[in-house]
């Protein structure tokens, strides 16, 4: 993992090597967070998926444990393509799930090995997820500003991922990341309907 993480650090997120993994965004651990950082948080990944579908990089969404803690929460499952599935993950760190794994790999074997990581909660099912994803080979970038954990765990999480070398970005980064060039971003933010999430600016 040492050597994964090191050979990124200094690396930019590619569009044809990226695939958006929307972790565990439910109503059950965004209550846990501060009142006023709900619903943001919400809109900022409702934001980068809608980035994600134009750019036509794929998105794996989880929800823990369902059956326990609800489903995705409902702005962002309209974000899914049509008969999209949430897996329903039963394991902290995605990796370690047989049938999310295989996703995961498939999405390699298509060259798609760069993981771009929101949704919660940052010290725990994010980072397990973002380690997993490294010591398998692959390359996580974690969206420090679309993942959270009530405080001061989100920045101990933060922490210790970007202490450990995974790439810690921020939504406008992992943007003009995939956007790269100015025919593209000009493309993009025509097709954008919705205006710029809170705390956002490009």
């Amino acid at each position: 993992m040492e050597a994964v993480a090191d050979r990124q650090k200094n690396g930019l997120a590619e569009r044809a090597r990226s695939c958006l993994l929307v972790i565990d965004v439910q109503r059950y651990f965004l209550n846990k967070l501060a009142l006023d950082e709900r619903e943001p948080l919400v809109r900022r990944i409702a934001w980068l998926m809608q980035v994600a579908r134009l750019l036509e990089i794929p998105v794996i969404a989880t929800a823990e444990d369902m059956a326990q803690d609800g489903p995705l929460v409902p702005e962002l499952e309209r974000e899914l393509p049509a008969g999209a599935k949430v897996f329903d993950k039963l394991i902290f760190g995605l990796c370690d799930q047989p049938d999310i794994r295989a996703t995961v790999e498939s999405m390699a074997g298509r060259g798609r090995d760069q993981f771009v990581l929101a949704g919660l909660e940052t010290d725990v099912c994010i980072a397990h997820s973002a380690f997993g994803l490294a010591r398998a080979g692959y390359h996580p970038f974690v969206i420090d500003d679309a993942c959270a954990s009530p405080a001061p765990h989100h920045e101990h999480g933060l922490r210790r991922l970007r202490d450990a070398g995974i790439a810690v970005t921020s939504l406008k980064g992992i943007f003009y990341e995939w956007v790269r060039d100015l025919e593209t971003l000009g493309r993009i933010r025509k097709q954008i309907n919705d205006p710029l999430p809170p705390g956002l600016t490009l």
